[in-house]
């Protein structure tokens, strides 16, 4: 399946489409989404508690959190779905947090995908546009545009079944956008579709959000599809956000413990602080850039490194300052990289390599482990 992006330069219709649909619906006039004080409650249940956010204009966040953690709540309180029990929802300049769904200016593509298998491709786009009382001519050139846009010119006249699964997906990408809304909402559209499929239709949805430079939101609880689609991931746990930040900035730099172990695999380590750069974790000392402010001596701490920034070698070495001896307990090679679990005393670390980096050891081996000061990050407890 070609990308959105390899298929508009080679397709000037549907380069033609996507300018179209851009700037009928405003793409430079997309607001910026904000939540203030955002808490509903469902009797004795706290399902989103206080949440401040502010989404800036043509971005895409990804809402990201383990089941129950609130993400799909939040959502539909966007939607107009839910009511808040507090709070105030602000679409730029506009609150809306009393208007009904159909007003908030919205599209929306759910889990379900809600396609209507009774009628066609065409007609199922065009739905929103029926109701609203657009002429049957208007109707079919605008979902003839949108299918154009999602790579699909030639099925305005099939039925929902006739469709494969990442077909369906776009329809309800085309339907949802038919409005011309000022914000796009995915409820973990992807979820249904086998694993290839997916992967490619989490670029392509990236690349014609960015074309249409509509400010969107999606839930999913797939870190590897956040960060891949995401230009800000708001973690949520317990109905709180966690952390708000780039892809990047959430996985080497986490908020807390639940942020680095949630998102990707870390080293998770108890610690207490010795000095202003340096922690002890069972014995060793491991030096590190920086201490989380009003940490002192003393103090109890998470130290969080990621697996492929630990580094293991053959032999022993001095200890100290992040260089510990230890023993290879095991070794998994999963194909794209080598996994060392290595124990140091009390302490167990595990080590992503390349395969082409892989030390000469096997299990029962003595290595050497270095902890890089730069890649340690000390958490506050």
């Amino acid at each position: 399946m070609p990308c959105a992006g390899s298929a508009a330069a080679a397709d000037p219709a549907g380069a033609r489409a996507s300018d179209l649909i851009r700037a009928e619906s405003g793409a430079l006039h997309t607001e910026a989404l904000s939540l203030q004080g955002i808490t509903k409650r469902f009797g004795d249940v706290t399902a989103v508690d206080g949440v401040d956010l502010d989404l800036p204009r043509g971005e895409l966040a990804c809402f990201l959190g383990p089941s129950g953690c609130g993400k799909t709540t939040l959502l539909r309180l966007i939607a107009g779905l839910e009511a808040p029990t507090r709070g105030r929802i602000h679409l730029g300049r506009d609150d809306i947090t009393d208007l009904p769904a159909h007003r908030r200016k919205l599209g929306m593509v759910f889990q379900s995908l809600a396609l209507f298998p009774h009628l066609s491709v065409a007609e199922n786009i065009a739905y929103s546009l029926r109701v609203r009382g657009d002429a049957k001519r208007d109707r079919r050139q605008k979902a003839q545009e949108l299918l154009e846009l999602v790579q699909m010119p030639d099925v305005a006249d099939r039925h929902i079944a006739q469709l494969s699964g990442g077909q369906r997906q776009r329809v309800a990408i085309a339907r949802a956008l038919a409005l011309e809304p000022e914000l796009f909402l995915l409820d973990e559209p992807l979820s249904a579709l086998d694993a290839k499929l997916r992967e490619e239709m989490q670029i392509e949805l990236k690349l014609l959000q960015q074309r249409l430079g509509i400010t969107s939101i999606l839930v999913t609880h797939d870190q590897r599809e956040a960060m891949t689609m995401a230009d800000r991931v708001v973690v949520l746990n317990a109905g709180r956000v966690q952390q708000v930040g780039t892809p990047l900035e959430i996985y080497r730099r986490p908020a807390n413990a639940f942020v680095a172990d949630f998102i990707g695999t870390s080293n998770l380590l108890r610690c207490e602080v010795a000095d202003g750069t340096r922690v002890r974790v069972h014995g060793h000392t491991i030096a590190v850039d920086s201490l989380p402010d009003g940490l002192r001596a003393g103090a109890g701490a998470t130290l969080s490194i990621r697996p492929e920034d630990v580094r293991v070698q053959a032999g022993t070495a001095a200890e100290g300052d992040g260089r510990l001896g230890g023993t290879v307990a095991f070794v998994r090679d999963v194909g794209q990289s080598v996994e060392l679990y290595v124990d140091c005393g009390e302490l167990r670390l595990i080590s992503h390599v390349p395969p082409r980096d892989k030390p000469a050891v096997g299990q029962g081996d003595a290595v050497a482990v270095e902890l890089p000061a730069a890649a340690c990050t000390v958490l506050a407890q």
